[in-house]
């Protein structure tokens, strides 16, 4: 009797760890420890160029609550991403802490996260604690994946000014929704449907040195940042035939998931 009950308390033990082990592998919710600064020398909001292409507009995007990230920026991919970023000093910050775009490429001091000023700030309780926060410079945090949300917002195709009809495309991403990634792109001819993939040139930024004739249709490819679910998204409105540098195409879609 006493081996049976050994046996039996032995047995539930390897299944509670292998359960345990299995939630803590798989588990998309949990916080990862970590540390974050901000940019010093910007202004309130997120700094005007960075590595993901938005430019001017992603200072102010996420209404300037930004980030560059070091690993987390993963040649690109992570730009758009969005994180709940919150400090565990509990005698300043609050549980909420700030939620974050990527924005930038950047580390400093084993930091994942390079905060805008704004950002920074309302990780705090209060104002005066926003304040010793940014006196400290650099502080611990932990951080998720979450969806990123933009009311009323479509997905939008901002065309780079570099650009010349039809020799040379490029156009940046904005508004990227939900919590996955858009790890390719293929431009397709409306009339004949011939597609062809198009170069990530930097960021959210993709490129190609050979545009479709006619409108253009954008075809994005959604995946998990776990490796799992792909899914292939038409916008409903095409990048007319006449494109030209520096304009701005909605695509008529959202993508929250």
């Amino acid at each position: 009797m006493a081996l049976y009950l050994l046996c039996l308390v032995l047995s539930t033990t390897l299944v509670f760890n292998f359960l345990q082990t299995l939630a803590d592998t798989s588990c998309t919710d949990c916080f990862i420890q970590s540390r974050a600064t901000y940019y010093p020398n910007s202004e309130d909001n997120g700094t005007d160029v960075g590595a993901c292409g938005f430019g001017s507009f992603g200072a102010t995007l996420n209404g300037g609550d930004v980030s560059a990230a070091s690993n987390l920026y993963r040649d690109g991919v992570g730009c758009g991403a969005c994180y709940q970023v919150r400090c565990t000093n509990s005698a300043f910050c609050s549980d909420k802490g700030s939620t974050v775009v990527i924005t930038d490429q950047g580390s400093s001091d084993n930091t994942d996260f390079i905060l805008s000023q704004r950002a920074f700030g309302r990780m705090a309780q209060t104002t005066d604690a926003a304040a010793s926060l940014l006196a400290l410079g650099v502080v611990g945090i932990e951080y998720r994946r979450v969806a990123c949300s933009y009311p009323n917002k479509n997905i939008t195709f901002k065309i780079d000014e570099s650009s010349g009809n039809p020799h040379y495309l490029a156009f940046v991403i904005r508004y990227q929704q939900g919590r996955r990634d858009i790890t390719a792109v293929q431009l397709c001819e409306t009339q004949n449907f011939v597609c062809k993939l198009l170069d990530r040139s930097h960021g959210a930024v993709w490129t190609t040195t050979s545009a479709p004739s006619g409108p253009l249709s954008v075809r994005m490819l959604f995946s998990d940042e776990e490796g799992g679910e792909e899914t292939w998204v038409v916008p409903v409105n095409d990048i007319p035939q006449d494109w030209k540098a520096g304009d701005i195409y909605d695509s008529g879609v959202q993508v929250n998931q």
